[in-house]
């Protein structure tokens, strides 16, 4: 066997058909075909999930409990597999304490640089933390903002302590393990409503600080100390980790705000004293990272020389994949996938690792194809390092820079999982697949764009102005916003196209109209499918029940019809202590979920098969439609296929789809509709050259149907197609934030300032 290649033989996972490839080692491979076809069950769930499965292998039993967990992936063999880093767009977990400093190790950094160089001398590294006890600002516990308790949010005033739900908060309730250091301090008559509490009564309940008790009942435990309940829920709760566990409930009770003690740099007041040439560590944080770059790079103290090279690397980094707007004080949170893909790509462009298999799930999202250069300098960087990168990918930008190019189809679901074509960029062009002809015919101009006219007076609103938007980085802007239009609102990531938008959906006013499809989570539960989503799980039992004169819960996995040996999972997890827990398919059932007396019940279709429930749940959604042909089930199902979600299997958990899949899904619940406003959030992401078509053909029959459709967007194919374009820019950040061009598509090209035109 040679060392210079990923031999894999007999893929089979999800939909792929026992596929074997030669993957060349030290080059970038892009795998590409239309949305569903395979590529991600390909290079995720098969070569990422094998790599990362034996390398947790490698470590004792005791750590592997507490590492992430793999599945085993349906594979023959694997051989010549490196050691795999997925730069995927998940964002990090939500923590309140994480900033983009923090997230790229960049801030570690910072705090020593200012430890060491700053005046005056103020202590060590950690005094210039914000998660540390020694640098974080006292009163907002180092987050930046306060949360203020609205305290008749919380207690209800016309109740007493004996009362249900007087204190309207988890273990706070009658009974409860918080409730009881109140109930059994003996402070309070546990009859008496707080109403009527004396004021010193209601100070002591409401604001007392840890006190111990003189002379406790006897229930009381013997080290306990009593504290009011103010100061205990922000201790406790509002300013720990259980305030993000319990937002849902806590949230409506607190007003957010700026911390007017640190005004939000998180740090204490002496921390702020310690300055390198006349800037503290919060207003070099707060800094564009670009200016940070340039204003570290200038610094003339001989302490700073060593870790002036090693900050500026990290903050170049950032800056030549496109992050130099970004702030090292910005909340993680607040980053699109994107931007948090593309840290994870600077984290690793000066790693001295090689010899190292790279995989980068779709690194074009929401980057504008000026933003797309740089990228592919990142990308190419990571090669030349002495590492093997592979790409899922489908901007022709991207596709072109590969070393090696896997064409995956030729449809997607179970027409697909399989190889169509292996070769160089050129080759591709000529090899008549879907992706080679696509890329290398771009859309024209729409030929007759929808004409935009200032409404007269009195008559239906045809434009809205937007005026003097200043959110984030708008500065004042003054727009036009044509209504029964396919419009575009493009521009370079961080320009403020989402900003605009979000200006316009809330100036618009009848927010009733207005819907907004971002790509964030619908909301899925482990147990939501395609059928539960589109309300045909129910339709489907009740054909079952129906048919066979039975009650409809004999025919879900839910209820009556589960297995009786896996209680309705399919599979028996078996705990190994220190080990992996091992799952293992059900044999009762075969991993269909459902009891042997609710499979024995068949149904036949229109398509004269005759099927089971698991069977028939089985299906994709266009052999469901055939299936169901003529039913309510069948229209109910038109909306996937419309919007190009045809090849979704019916039981298929909706965590296994991309933020694209799950954004279309929500779009398909809304077909039907006329006279909204739909604002979409990058509709592209994710899709093939030949699913953009098709769905650019869906947002011109939802404007016929006379509703408007704005679309976040950088393709150019969809750009060509709109009606409307408004490009905001020139730059990111601060340097963006103005209104460029606004106007139909094909007057962009002769728009002095447009950054678009030239990609065009």
């Amino acid at each position: 066997m040679t060392t210079d290649t990923i031999r894999i033989r007999g893929a089979r996972e999800n939909n792929l058909k026992d596929i074997s490839l030669d993957i060349p080692k030290y080059q970038i491979t892009v795998f590409t075909g239309v949305s569903g076809s395979g590529k991600s069950s390909l290079v995720l769930d098969t070569i990422a999930a094998k790599s990362r499965r034996e390398l947790n292998d490698t470590f004792p039993t005791f750590v592997q409990q507490y590492l992430p967990k793999y599945g085993r992936p349906h594979v023959d063999s694997i051989e010549g597999l490196p050691i795999a880093v997925v730069i995927d767009q998940k964002k990090p977990a939500q923590n309140s304490r994480s900033t983009v400093g923090t997230y790229t190790d960049i801030y570690a950094l910072i705090r020593l640089l200012f430890s060491r160089v700053g005046k005056p001398f103020v202590g060590y590294s950690d005094s210039f933390s914000f998660n540390h006890p020694q640098g974080s600002c006292p009163r907002c516990s180092g987050l930046g903002e306060i949360r203020e308790l609205d305290i008749h949010k919380l207690v209800d005033f016309d109740k007493s302590l004996n009362d249900e739900d007087t204190i309207h908060y988890i273990a706070f309730g009658k009974g409860g393990w918080r409730w009881i250091r109140y109930a059994r301090s003996g402070l309070f008559d546990l009859d008496k409503k707080i109403r009527d509490y004396s004021p010193e009564e209601l100070d002591l309940f409401l604001n007392s600080p840890q006190i111990k008790l003189k002379n406790p009942p006897a229930g009381w435990p013997k080290s306990a100390k009593y504290e009011g309940l103010i100061p205990r829920m922000y201790r406790s709760i509002i300013n720990s980790e259980e305030g993000l566990l319990h937002a849902a409930v806590l949230n409506p009770m607190l007003t957010m705000g700026t911390c007017p003690d640190c005004g939000g740099t998180r740090l204490n007041p002496k921390v702020l004293t310690c300055k390198i040439e006349g800037k503290n560590i919060a207003e070099a944080c707060a800094m564009p990272i670009s200016r940070l770059n340039a204003w570290i790079r200038n610094l003339s103290d001989p302490l700073a020389v060593d870790l002036k090279a090693t900050i500026g690397a990290r903050l170049s980094a950032l800056e030549e994949i496109g992050l130099g707007y970004l702030s090292l004080d910005r909340p993680v949170g607040t980053l699109s996938g994107g931007e948090a893909q593309r840290c994870k790509i600077a984290k690793y462009i000066n790693s001295s690792l090689s010899d190292v298999l790279y995989i980068l799930d779709e690194p074009s999202v929401g980057l504008h194809n000026r933003d797309i250069e740089r990228m592919k300098r990142s990308v190419r960087r990571l090669r030349d390092h002495g590492n093997t990168v592979l790409l899922v990918e489908h901007h022709p930008e991207m596709i072109r820079i590969a070393d090696h190019i896997v064409d995956m189809g030729p449809g997607p679901g179970i027409d697909g999982g399989r190889i169509v074509f292996q070769g160089s960029y050129g080759e591709l062009l000529k090899s008549g697949t879907a992706t080679g002809s696509m890329i290398g015919e771009p859309v024209p101009f729409k030929a007759h764009p929808r004409s935009v006219i200032p409404s007269p007076a009195g008559a239906k609103e045809s434009v809205f102005r937007l005026e003097n938007a200043t959110l984030h980085n708008l500065k004042g802007v003054t727009v036009d916003i044509p209504l029964g239009v396919m419009g575009v609102v493009a521009g370079v990531a961080g320009s403020g196209k989402s900003s605009l938008m979000e200006c316009f959906r809330k100036a618009y006013p009848d927010p009733e109209r207005v819907v907004y499809i971002s790509q964030k989570n619908i909301g899925v539960s482990l147990r939501s499918t395609p059928a539960t989503y589109m309300e045909v799980a129910g339709d489907i039992r009740k054909a079952f029940a129906k048919a066979h004169k039975m009650k409809e819960e004999y025919f879900t996995f839910n209820g009556k019809g589960a297995c009786p040996v896996c209680g309705g999972k399919g599979v028996i997890v078996s705990e190994m202590a220190f080990m992996d827990a091992i799952e293992t398919t059900c044999e009762a059932c075969g991993g269909l979920r459902y009891a042997p007396e609710a499979l024995a019940y068949t149904v036949t279709g229109a398509t004269g098969e005759t099927l089971n429930i698991a069977q028939v749940m089985d299906l994709s959604v266009r052999l469901a439609s055939a299936f169901f042909k003529g039913t309510v089930i069948e229209q109910k199902l038109r909306p996937l296929v419309d919007v190009g979600l045809q090849y979704l299997h019916l039981n298929q958990a909706l965590s296994t789809l991309s933020g694209g899949e799950l954004q279309r899904l929500k779009l398909a619940s809304y077909l039907g509709v006329e006279g909204k406003i739909f604002i979409i959030d990058e509709p592209t992401d994710g899709l093939h050259t030949q699913d953009i078509r098709h769905i650019l053909r869906l947002f011109d029959s939802l404007v016929d149907r006379g509703n408007t459709v704005w679309l976040i967007e950088h393709n150019l194919d969809v750009i060509r197609c709109a009606d409307w374009l408004i490009e905001l820019g020139p730059g990111a950040g601060e340097d963006g934030g103005t209104v460029l061009y606004e106007g139909a598509p094909e007057g962009c090209k002769a728009c002095p300032v447009s950054v678009t035109k030239e990609y065009l």
